[in-house]
């Protein structure tokens, strides 16, 4: 069963929750992948309710998304009980030190993956606050532009070699818990 819910008016929970992680799940040919991701925004932007995801484009997930439309973001809420707070840790400890590329993380976790209404990617349950996105707008960052303290802070030699992340502007087009 899905609860929707009002992703803006929930955006302090959402975004509270990037500190510790959420998932970018992404579907392509058949195949699921969720990262962990740490930052993201959440806000309107052409008069639509946006998510976006910055994913680093030596990652999997960046190729999976260069093919793909949509994605969701999953978020976890925290349930009071211990043991289901420790498994949503160790599946974004998992998803954020593990690549799609050598690992299916869904077989590997046991993710329990529930059909998007709006996009074809899935929810995944044990996260069970859910964004559904369809890609607007994408934007490779340019370090160049960025204040030397944060482009090396963040980046270091990296920025020289081009590695940073892409924007990816997604339309919230549903958003839910699942129950």
């Amino acid at each position: 069963m899905r609860e929707k819910i009002d992703a803006l008016e929930r955006a302090g929970e959402i975004l509270g929750a990037l500190t510790p992680g959420a998932l970018v799940t992404v579907k392509v040919d058949g195949a699921v992948n969720p990262m962990t991701i740490g930052w993201g925004m959440l806000g309107i932007e052409w008069r639509k309710p946006v998510f976006i995801a910055y994913i680093r484009q030596d990652r999997y997930t960046h190729e999976l998304l260069e093919r793909a439309d949509c994605f969701t973001v999953n978020v976890p809420v925290p349930t009071g009980d211990d043991g289901a707070d420790r498994r949503v840790r160790r599946i974004l400890g998992f998803c954020g030190s593990r690549s799609g590329r050598d690992t299916d993380k869904v077989a590997e976790l046991g993710l329990t993956l529930v059909d998007g209404e709006t996009v074809d990617a899935p929810a995944i349950r044990e996260l069970p606050l859910t964004l559904e996105c369809h890609i607007i707008y994408r934007r490779d960052q340019d370090t160049s532009l960025m204040s030397a303290g944060l482009r090396d802070g963040i980046y270091g030699t990296a920025a020289a070699e081009g590695l940073c992340h892409t924007a990816y502007y997604g339309e919230v087009t549903d958003a839910y818990l699942l129950r």
